[in-house]
């Protein structure tokens, strides 16, 4: 009976391990495209009104950093997971 509660928790790990690694990589990728959609969006309103250029890229470098922050404490929160 021990033998059987211990492997299905070393399962149970093996499954936690594999969905910290996928959480990993999606935060990764979703912090990216969200970069990316950002910065297009601002180089499209730049186009638009070139008198505007400071408050746009400030604004662009401030949610950037956001998202960046985000994804920094998934990635943490997904390495924790592969520890514990």
């Amino acid at each position: 009976m021990l033998g059987l509660i211990l492997a299905q928790a070393a399962a149970g790990a093996g499954v936690a391990k594999l969905g910290a690694c996928i959480g990993a990589g999606i935060a990764a990728i979703a912090a990216g495209i969200g970069i990316g959609r950002i910065g297009g969006s601002a180089m499209e309103s730049i186009a638009r009104q070139p008198e505007s250029t400071g408050d746009i890229r400030t604004n662009m470098i401030v949610i950037a950093a956001l998202i960046e922050g985000v994804a920094l404490i998934a990635l943490i929160v997904c390495i924790l997971a592969l520890f514990v």
